[in-house]
């Protein structure tokens, strides 16, 4: 038996550790579990799965462009400054805003986060839809 003393969230406590002589066993059943995996690579001739795989990645690229649109040069744009899920929209292109007026609301780890207008203007463009996922940094409004 070998005695520690271990501190948890500034409580100390001491520990009885009894110590087993199982090393021995665990190097032999290492060199079996090498065995399998070299045995593994030989039937490689799995390129099959790959190929399913290849369809779904073509649609994901596809969605990806009209969200990344460049803004018009010269617009004003507000950006989504955290990952989420859009659970309102609350303007539509042509409404105008004040600085300040809620523009939509983004879910973020179960906390409701206000996407407010950084000045007044006009909203051009509403690039997000109630229950689209955003990364950070996509456009959300153009103003």
């Amino acid at each position: 038996m070998k005695k520690f003393n271990v501190t948890v969230n500034g409580t100390t406590y001491q520990v009885d550790v009894e110590e087993v002589g199982g090393a021995v066993s665990v190097a032999p059943a290492a060199a079996p579990v090498y065995a399998a995996p070299v045995a593994a690579p030989a039937p490689v001739a799995a390129p099959a799965p790959v190929a399913a795989p290849a369809p779904a990645a073509a649609p994901a690229p596809a969605a990806a462009p009209k969200k990344a649109a460049p803004a018009p040069a010269g617009a004003s744009v507000v950006e989504a400054p955290m990952p989420g899920k859009i659970l309102s929209v609350d303007v539509k292109a042509g409404d105008a805003v004040k600085a300040g007026d809620v523009l939509m609301i983004l879910e973020a780890m179960k906390m409701q986060n206000e996407i407010m207008a950084p000045a007044d203007g006009t909203v051009s463009e509403v690039r997000v839809n109630a229950g689209d996922t955003v990364a950070t940094g996509d456009v959300l409004v153009v103003f």
